[in-house]
């Protein structure tokens, strides 16, 4: 029995030296995976720290380059259209302060009108539905100045598709726009030169041949008078003269039209020659009308034909009659400009400009421009022969000028 126990013995002994062996090796095991888990979660760890580093340095600098942004006025509006931020471009191009216009609604940009519409709502609901709205307009500064814009609306949702804004960009494309308007005034301009110089090139040789026909009947008239004897040849005689001088009369408007006509241009005082021709402008018009004349001292002279000048007032004067049968005003004013080439008449350095304005019935926007050319007239049959602002037209292109 004792040598039987004292063989148990070792061999329990030894199996608990080999279990703890195992133990050993199990906490080492579990040692070394801790200790691979730890340095798994610190690599982790680091990682998102550095993550969320370059995160947090991206919006930095998306931030810094947002606000540093001055050509471009770019904010973000909330569900309903408050403005949530603003960068230094939007104070720039609409003149708020951050503290001025956040936790404001957008609309105060539009014009009353555009309000009145419903544009700014619109617009959101817009961008809502399609992801973007995109518009050119008219939009107020904080001033109440108006500026045109080209405006980008961006609806902003959540990875669920949730709306949580809008990014809004607005760009002042007032210079841009005013740029494409002188253009297109250019073009329209040349397009009419060219039509008009066609027309004066045919008008002119016809006025110029039919001149000459004249010149030959007037003189023959002049030969019959002289050898006629019976006061019925005479008065016959007479008739010719006063048609052929009316055809004269005729030819020289035409002529003036045409550049053709010879000019003796002198310097004119307009608030003398005004002053000077006050009476017959005034009978021009009849005694229902009333004339203004606005003369300022220290209006430049100018250099011109005066015969052509008081010629092209009166036929002014008289179209502003026949356009006001009810009665009422014809008022004619003259200021120095100085002008830069990019005005409506592309003229370049000093001038004076001569208005005149009447309070008659106008004319419809679809022939105006056909009013300068020869025997063109909106008056009824046997009322004009269309030549009075042809003459006007003329006048003013040979003397260097435009209208």
């Amino acid at each position: 029995m004792s040598a039987g126990s004292d063989d148990k013995e070792p061999r329990d002994l030894a199996s608990a030296i080999v279990e703890i062996e195992h133990v050993r090796d199990r906490e080492a095991e579990l040692r070394r995976t801790n200790a691979s888990l730890e340095a798994e979660v610190e690599r982790g760890t680091a990682s998102e720290h550095r993550a969320l580093a370059q995160l947090r340095d991206s919006e930095r600098h998306f931030k810094l380059l947002v606000q540093s942004v001055t050509d471009y006025a770019i904010y973000m509006l909330d569900p309903d259209g408050v403005v949530a931020s603003w960068n230094a471009g939007a104070e720039r191009i609409k003149g708020y302060k951050p503290h001025e216009i956040m936790g404001r609604n957008y609309a105060e940009f539009f014009t009353p009108e555009d309000r009145g519409a419903g544009v700014p709502g619109n617009a959101l609901k817009v961008a809502a539905r399609h992801g973007r709205y995109e518009s050119q307009g008219w939009r107020l500064r904080k001033d109440g100045s108006r500026f045109w814009v080209l405006a980008v609306i961006d609806a902003v949702r959540d990875e669920e598709g949730r709306l949580l804004g809008f990014a809004k960009i607005t760009r002042d494309m007032t210079e841009q726009r005013e740029a494409q308007l002188r253009l297109e005034r250019a073009q329209e301009k040349l397009a009419q030169s060219q039509k008009m110089e066609a027309i004066g090139q045919l008008t002119g040789g016809i006025a110029h041949d039919f001149n000459n026909l004249l010149m030959i009947v007037s003189g023959q008239a002049q030969l019959m008078k002289k050898r006629a004897r019976d006061p019925k040849d005479v008065r016959a005689i007479d008739a010719i003269e006063q048609a052929a001088q009316s055809g004269a009369n005729l030819t020289r408007q035409l002529l003036t039209f045409a550049r053709r006509q010879r000019l003796t241009r002198v310097s004119i005082s307009l608030q003398e020659r005004l002053a000077a021709i006050h009476d017959l402008l005034e009978s021009s018009l009849g005694g229902a009308l009333k004339l203004e004349i606005d003369v300022p001292d220290g209006t430049w002279p100018v250099e011109a034909d005066v015969g052509e000048l008081e010629l092209a007032l009166v036929n002014i004067a008289v179209n502003a009659r026949d356009a006001m049968p009810n009665g009422g005003s014809l008022s004619i004013a003259a200021r120095n400009e100085t002008l830069d080439g990019q005005g409506v008449t592309l003229l370049e350095g000093d001038f004076v400009a001569l208005s005149l304005c009447d309070t008659g019935t106008g004319i419809k926007p679809e022939v105006l421009s056909r009013v300068f050319e020869p025997f063109f007239t909106t008056k009824d049959v046997g009322k004009g022969t269309g030549l009075g602002l042809s003459q006007v037209y003329g006048f003013a292109q040979q003397s260097g000028g435009d209208v």
